[in-house]
């Protein structure tokens, strides 16, 4: 349960970091990457949601919690809103794998402890997905 009610807000703040790409980044793949973060990310928040109500818990809600794995302080959201182009790509980026680390940490934890089929195939398909964009960030900073 708790894995569920900390990944809510943890995608939400993933989701408002991908907003902020095709405003400011001029890279073409970096662009698509964020739009799949969002478009991953989007779904599962609504899964979530459905799950915590089927154990009759309430909607979660998009507060953040900075003590959760990964989460961006209201200082570094503040630095990456206020950068553009190749700065703000590569800080971008570096601020999502740090964002998906912690994610995947919660996802590990919650597939070693958790007790929900459901919860446990959300955990997996995150600790899936978000490690192949860690790897696609890592190629991309290497070549930049």
């Amino acid at each position: 349960m708790n894995f569920l009610t900390m990944m809510y807000p943890h995608h939400a703040q993933a989701v408002e970091m991908a907003k902020l790409v095709p405003t400011r980044s001029q890279n073409q793949q970096l662009i698509t990457l964020a739009q799949a973060v969002e478009q991953a990310q989007s779904p599962e928040m609504q899964q979530i949601t459905t799950l915590l109500q089927s154990f009759g818990k309430p909607t979660p809600s998009g507060e953040m919690n900075h003590d959760m794995p990964g989460i961006m302080t209201k200082d570094q959201m503040a630095k990456l809103e206020a950068a553009s182009g190749p700065e703000f790509d590569k800080l971008w980026m570096q601020m999502m794998i740090q964002h998906h680390q912690g994610a995947i940490d919660m996802a590990n934890t919650e597939l070693a402890q958790g007790n929900n089929a459901d919860s446990k195939s959300l955990a997996q398909s995150i600790v899936t997905a978000q490690q192949q964009e860690i790897t696609q960030m890592n190629t991309m900073l290497s070549q930049s």
